[in-house]
C-alpha cells in the first residue's frame, strides 16, 4: 500500500522512486498537490500518537542530520518528524559539511552504508548535489542552501491551502531580497496556481533564469512579476510575505541592507494596500521593526506560526514519500 501511494504521489511508474529532494523543481504540480494532501492527513492523525497509521512507517531506519548553518524550526521539525515515523536520528558534526577533512563524495559513500537518508543544511547548493550524486543509495534532502529553501516552501503552500482552500488565482506579494526563500516560494506557489509578485530594489531581484525555471512549472495561468515599487506589488494581494534583509552569511552587510530595504518594510500602511482579507507570512526568524513591524507580525492577519507548525507535517510527508517501503 505504501509503495503504491508513493508511486502515485510522485507520478512514478511501478518500481520507480524519487531518491532525493534538493529543490521544489524536483516536483511537478500533481506531485506537490499529493504531498500536501498526505501532510494534511498526517496533521489530523498526529493526535493518535503511536496509533497513527504512519507511526512505524520508517521503523528500523536511520536518518542523519548535517547542519552547517544554525536552525531552530528546520532541525526541530525534522527530528520530530523522523521520530514520529518510527526512525532514529544521527546528528553529525557541522564540519563534515565543509568537505575539507575528506571529500563530500566520501562522506556520502560512507553514510549510505549506515543510514537511509541525509538531511543537510549548508551554504552552496552544489554541496547537496555532490552528496546526492555520490550516494547512490542515500536519499539527500535540502534543508536550506544559499540558493533554495524547498522545505520552507512546502509549509508555505500548505498554509495557503489551509487558509484559502482553492489556491488558483490567488496572489502572494513578496517584499525584499529575492533570496533562497523567495526562489523556492516562487517555484511552489506557481505550481499551485498562485500568482507571484516580487518587490525588490535594483540589484536584489530574482534572476531571469530563476523566473524561467519557476514559470515552466506554473499551472492555472499563474504569473511571476517583478517590481521595484513595493506598493504596486502589494496592491490587492491575498498574501504579503517577507524575510530578513540579511540572510545567514550576509550579516556583515546588515547596515547597508537596512538602508536599501527600508522602503520594503511590511507595515500597517503597506498591508492596507493589499486585499482586505490579506494574510501576512514570514519564514522566521523575524527581525521585528526591520523587515516587518511588531504591529503586523503580532496582528490577527499574521499566520507565521501556522507556517512554522506546518514545517513538521510537510517534512513528515516528504520523508514518508522518499523512504517508506
Amino acid at each position: 500500500m505504501a509503495d503504491h501511494f508513493l508511486q502515485r504521489a510522485w507520478g512514478l511508474e511501478p518500481g520507480a522512486r524519487k531518491k532525493d529532494f534538493l529543490s521544489i523543481l524536483d516536483f511537478d504540480s500533481a506531485a506537490l498537490d499529493r504531498l500536501l494532501s498526505l501532510a494534511t492527513r498526517m496533521k489530523t492523525e498526529r493526535a493518535l500518537g503511536a496509533k497513527a497509521p504512519t507511526s512505524t512507517a520508517l521503523s528500523g531506519l536511520h536518518v542523519a542530520l548535517l547542519f552547517e548553518k544554525p536552525s531552530l524550526r528546520t532541525r526541530s521539525t525534522f527530528e520530530v518528524a523522523i521520530r514520529e515515523l518510527g526512525a532514529d536520528t544521527l546528528h553529525l558534526p557541522a564540519h563534515f559539511a565543509e568537505g575539507t577533512r575528506e571529500p563530500l563524495e566520501d562522506v556520502a559513500r560512507n553514510l549510505e552504508r549506515w543510514v537511509r537518508a541525509l538531511v543537510i543544511r549548508t551554504y552552496g547548493q552544489e554541496k547537496a548535489q555532490r552528496l546526492a550524486t555520490a550516494g547512490k543509495n542515500l536519499s539527500v534532502v535540502n534543508a536550506l542552501t544559499d540558493n533554495e529553501h524547498p522545505c520552507q516552501a512546502l509549509a508555505d503552500v500548505m498554509t495557503m491551502r489551509e487558509r484559502w482552500g482553492n489556491t488558483e488565482g490567488r496572489t502572494v506579494a513578496y517584499m525584499g531580497d529575492s533570496n533562497n526563500v523567495a526562489t523556492s516560494l516562487t517555484q511552489a506557489a506557481v505550481m499551485m496556481g498562485v500568482h507571484v509578485r516580487l518587490a525588490s530594489p535594483s540589484g536584489y531581484t530574482l534572476s531571469d533564469e530563476a523566473v524561467r525555471q519557476a514559470a515552466a512549472g506554473a499551472r492555472g495561468g499563474a504569473r511571476i512579476e517583478r517590481f521595484t515599487d513595493p506598493l504596486a506589488a502589494v496592491r490587492g494581494a491575498d498574501a504579503v510575505y517577507t524575510d530578513v534583509w540579511a540572510s545567514m552569511g550576509e550579516e556583515h552587510e546588515s547596515d547597508h541592507r537596512r538602508q536599501v530595504f527600508a522602503p520594503y518594510q511590511v507595515n500597517a500602511a503597506l498591508m492596507a494596500a493589499a486585499s482586505p482579507q490579506a494574510i501576512f507570512m514570514h519564514c522566521l526568524p523575524a527581525h521585528r521593526d526591520e523587515e516587518v513591524t511588531s504591529e503586523v507580525i503580532e496582528s490577527p492577519v499574521s499566520i507565521v506560526f501556522d507556517q512554522a507548525e506546518n514545517r513538521l507535517h510537510t517534512q513528515k510527508a516528504l520523508l514518508h514519500l522518499l523512504l517508506a517501503n
